[in-house]
Protein backbone atom coordinates (compact mmCIF):
# COMPACT_ATOMS: atom_id res chain seq x y z
CA UNK A 1 0.00 0.00 0.00
CA UNK A 2 1.60 3.46 -0.74
CA UNK A 3 1.40 6.13 1.95
CA UNK A 4 -0.85 8.97 1.33
CA UNK A 5 0.68 12.49 0.73
CA UNK A 6 -0.40 13.88 4.35
CA UNK A 7 1.92 10.76 5.42
CA UNK A 8 4.47 11.33 3.33
CA UNK A 9 4.64 15.34 4.08
CA UNK A 10 4.37 14.73 7.83
CA UNK A 11 7.99 13.71 7.91
CA UNK A 12 8.94 17.34 7.21
CA UNK A 13 7.16 18.48 10.47
CA UNK A 14 8.57 20.19 13.28
CA UNK A 15 12.04 21.39 12.50
CA UNK A 16 13.18 24.17 15.47
CA UNK A 17 14.27 26.32 12.54
CA UNK A 18 11.02 25.89 10.35
CA UNK A 19 11.82 26.46 6.57
CA UNK A 20 9.02 26.36 4.01
CA UNK A 21 8.69 22.48 4.26
CA UNK A 22 8.20 22.14 7.70
CA UNK A 23 6.08 25.21 8.12
CA UNK A 24 3.61 23.55 5.50
CA UNK A 25 3.86 20.57 7.11
CA UNK A 26 2.92 21.85 10.48
CA UNK A 27 -0.35 23.86 8.72
CA UNK A 28 -1.03 20.73 7.01
CA UNK A 29 -1.24 18.53 10.29
CA UNK A 30 -3.77 21.05 12.06
CA UNK A 31 -5.56 21.53 8.66
CA UNK A 32 -8.68 18.69 9.98
CA UNK A 33 -10.40 18.74 6.91
CA UNK A 34 -7.34 18.20 4.80
CA UNK A 35 -7.56 15.06 2.56
CA UNK A 36 -5.37 12.45 4.38
CA UNK A 37 -5.80 9.60 2.35
CA UNK A 38 -5.69 11.29 -0.67
CA UNK A 39 -2.98 10.09 -3.55
CA UNK A 40 -4.46 12.06 -6.33
CA UNK A 41 -2.88 15.59 -7.53
CA UNK A 42 -5.59 17.10 -8.63
CA UNK A 43 -7.59 16.78 -5.53
CA UNK A 44 -4.68 17.81 -3.23
CA UNK A 45 -4.01 20.83 -5.53
CA UNK A 46 -7.58 21.93 -5.81
CA UNK A 47 -7.95 21.59 -1.65
CA UNK A 48 -4.62 23.66 -1.56
CA UNK A 49 -5.82 26.55 -3.95
CA UNK A 50 -9.54 26.55 -2.20
CA UNK A 51 -9.30 25.68 0.94
CA UNK A 52 -6.15 25.47 2.75
CA UNK A 53 -4.31 27.48 5.08
CA UNK A 54 -2.36 30.64 3.57
CA UNK A 55 0.87 28.94 4.74
CA UNK A 56 0.01 26.26 2.36
CA UNK A 57 1.35 27.85 -0.75
CA UNK A 58 0.73 25.83 -3.79
CA UNK A 59 4.78 26.69 -4.23
CA UNK A 60 5.61 24.43 -1.88
CA UNK A 61 3.14 21.75 -2.08
CA UNK A 62 4.15 21.65 -5.36
CA UNK A 63 7.67 20.51 -4.36
CA UNK A 64 6.46 18.69 -2.04
CA UNK A 65 4.46 16.99 -4.07
CA UNK A 66 7.69 15.80 -6.56
CA UNK A 67 9.51 14.27 -3.95
CA UNK A 68 6.60 11.94 -3.02
CA UNK A 69 5.82 11.05 -6.60
CA UNK A 70 9.99 10.45 -6.85
CA UNK A 71 9.79 8.09 -3.47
Amino acid sequence: MERSFYQFALKYRGKIDPDDYSSFADALFLDHSFPKTATDFELLSKYIEEKAHPVMKASIFDEIWEDYISE
